[in-house]
């Protein structure tokens, strides 16, 4: 399956003053896939350590970081001798040989020659543990589960995905049907890549959906191993109270609907956690619509999402038939399942930071607010062709932004003050 995260490793491997590449993302993002393709395509040899139940390697980083040492005992592990520039290193479940992440700062300073990634799916939590970070030493790359352009190309419509950043919108408005059949598909597989390549594959739906609930299962049991019994109970109730925060009207996380008289001191750390292994996104609110946004974050309200949409699903016991085709059941839960998916199309594909915005006394709001250049950009999302765009005439009357986007399932148009942008379309945003 094609990962757009590889040009960006492609790029990584020309730069002139390259450091160690350290790329990080929630388990089962695909992160040891790409690394090992990324060696496999770019490079003549690929010498694979991973620090998981792998005592021997990590006594290799005890004494010193002497570089050559080092690379001799790669040699004995991975079977084959380790060349500058032409052989990829890779230490992967970094996080479970804490000097081995220091060393990759002598690696940056002392053999600069010697290509090295690294990877670890619960790095933010070790770090936060006491685990000591090189700083400046490395190069980061954040993986997140397959966008819905990948997916597309997954599951062999490679012509439709090209003609997404093409712009084309005219030629792609008469394959709306199709863009939209694979858009519920996406909603239901997600894209997490062992899922998606079970779909591709089978089609069958029920495969995997047990196969979302295994993952969800390997989640959990990373809660009971690596978080303290302390916290355990309150990452679980924020965690599975997602779905229920995501399907109000009003979005924004409240602790009291985790348990009566929650209060954020109880969860914060919870919260962290979470972020920390990459399972969760929060998306602040900003008190002013103005530059930079970053500047008038309200740090108490915020939405959380979780990592994939179709893991999302699966853990509110969504049926496919609901998703595919539609019920009066379902109907609450169409909008959150569409701001889980367009948040998921910013962070990986777009470049920008999401925030959201609600006017004074919450008369209204912006699903998600971005800083498009020097403008702010509000945009709201539709979980269908419904035109009516209440909050946004209100903020636009209000505000008078240079740009102001509306996504849902209509075609592109551009009207005098909006811009109309098609849910398959989301990352041209």
């Amino acid at each position: 399956m094609k990962r757009y995260a590889m040009e960006k490793l492609i790029s990584w491997k020309q730069k002139e003053n390259r450091k160690p590449m350290l790329l990080k993302g929630a388990r089962q993002v695909g992160k040891t896939w790409l690394m090992k393709e990324f060696g496999r395509l770019s490079f003549k040899k690929t010498a694979y350590i991973t620090f998981y139940n792998n005592q021997r390697m990590k006594r290799v980083f005890d004494s010193d970081y002497d570089i050559q040492r080092i690379i001799m005992n790669i040699n004995i592990e991975a079977h084959l001798e380790v060349t500058p520039e032409d052989t990829l290193i890779i230490f992967d479940e970094i996080q479970e040989a804490p000097r081995a992440l220091e060393a990759l700062k002598y690696f940056c300073e002392n053999a600069p020659e010697y290509p090295v990634i690294a990877a670890g799916s619960l790095l933010g939590v070790a770090i936060h543990g006491g685990v000591s970070f090189p700083v400046g030493k490395v190069d980061t790359l954040e993986l997140y589960p397959m966008n819905y352009r990948e997916f597309l190309e997954a599951v062999g419509e490679e012509q439709l995905a090209c003609l997404i950043p093409e712009k084309d919108y005219e030629l792609m408005s008469n394959f709306r049907d199709k863009y939209i059949f694979w858009l519920k598909n996406y909603y239901y597989v997600g894209g997490m890549p062992e899922v998606v390549g079970l779909f591709r594959e089978h089609k069958d739906y029920a495969q995997v959906r047990a196969l979302q609930t295994s993952i969800l299962e390997q989640y959990e049991a990373d809660f009971g191993k690596h978080a303290s019994a302390g916290d355990l109970a309150r990452i679980r109730m924020v965690w599975n109270s997602i779905p229920m925060q995501l399907a109000k009207e009003n979005k924004k996380f409240f602790f009291g609907q985790i348990k009566q008289g929650a209060r954020m001191k109880e969860f914060e750390l919870a919260i962290e956690w979470l972020l920390d292994c990459g399972l969760i996104q929060k998306v602040y609110r900003v008190n002013k619509p103005a530059m930079p946004l970053k500047a008038y974050i309200d740090f108490s309200a915020f939405k959380l999402f979780i990592v994939d949409i179709g893991l999302l699903g699966a853990l509110s016991e969504l049926d496919a038939e609901s998703i595919l085709e539609g019920s009066d059941i379902f109907t609450e839960f169409k909008g959150a399942l569409s701001e889980q998916y367009v948040l998921q199309q910013i962070v990986s594909g777009t470049g920008y930071t999401p925030y959201y915005y609600a006017g004074n006394k919450s008369t209204y709001e912006m699903d998600f607010m971005v800083q498009k250049g020097r403008a702010i950009v509000p945009v709201e999302v539709k979980a269908e062709a419904n035109l009516h765009a209440k909050s946004l005439k209100i903020y636009c009357r209000k505000y008078e932004p240079k740009y102001a986007v509306r996504i849902s399932m209509s075609d592109y148009r551009e009207q005098e003050w909006m811009t109309n942008l098609p849910l398959y379309a989301v990352e041209n945003l």
